[in-house]
């Protein structure tokens, strides 16, 4: 996965160079300090799958460099980058047509959630974002749900009954028991499950399901 990112930041661009080096299948071909020089690399690179973006540059912020990549190369995902929680500035955002759009105070794991999720059709956006806006902007709200629901619907049906499960207290052996399973085979659904939802640990995984239903309220 070949990428291009784009930073009015010298020390912000090899950061997040050295960052996605860490992390396999994806290779970046151009860095780039404006717009402009992005949309010049989009010209000369044509299997850039996607664009890493600061959202306030010179010449041409991230919202204007979305609009020209979509209309000129719409093959190409675009991700900005922003320390903004404005509501308009997001709204501005989703209208353009990103698919991701993530904190720049967000870790390596976020960032390899968001390009994992990208990559594979789907839209990213970072947590401490859209559920700020939930009361506040139907657009984004409708947005969220629909991410929920994706992710949801990417469970099977034992992982459903697994995270059932887990909220109960049970441990690792215990479910193995119940479902006449071996314990490694529930710890590789339990990984997989939380891989799955981009959650850290089974706390996140409990209160994730009372949130959107998969269980009752403790």
């Amino acid at each position: 996965m070949k990428l291009i990112i784009a930073d009015d930041h010298q020390f912000i661009l090899e950061s997040i160079e050295i960052l996605i080096s860490t992390m396999p299948n994806y290779e970046i071909v151009s860095i780039c300090s404006n717009g402009a020089e992005v949309l010049k690399m989009l010209q000369q690179h044509t299997d850039v799958e996607i664009v890493l973006s600061d959202f306030s540059m010179p010449e041409m912020n991230g919202i204007e460099l979305t609009y020209q990549i979509r209309q000129r190369f719409p093959k190409v995902k675009v991700i900005l980058l922003t320390v903004s929680e404005d509501a308009q500035t997001i709204q501005e955002a989703f209208q353009a047509g990103v698919s991701g759009y993530i904190m720049k105070k967000a870790g390596k794991a976020e960032f390899e959630e968001a390009l994992k999720m990208v990559t594979s059709g789907k839209k990213y956006y970072s947590e401490s974002v859209v559920f700020e806006l939930l009361n506040r902007n139907k657009q984004v709200s409708d947005l969220v749900n629909e991410t929920i629901e994706e992710k949801v619907e990417n469970l099977s049906n034992r992982e459903i009954e697994i995270i059932k499960l887990i909220a109960q207290e049970l441990s690792t052996n215990e479910i193995a028991e119940k479902l006449f399973l071996s314990p490694a085979t529930v710890e590789t659904h339990r990984h997989n499950i939380l891989k799955k939802l981009g959650i850290k640990n089974s706390i996140g995984l409990v209160k994730f399901a009372i949130k959107n239903g998969l269980v009752e309220s403790l």
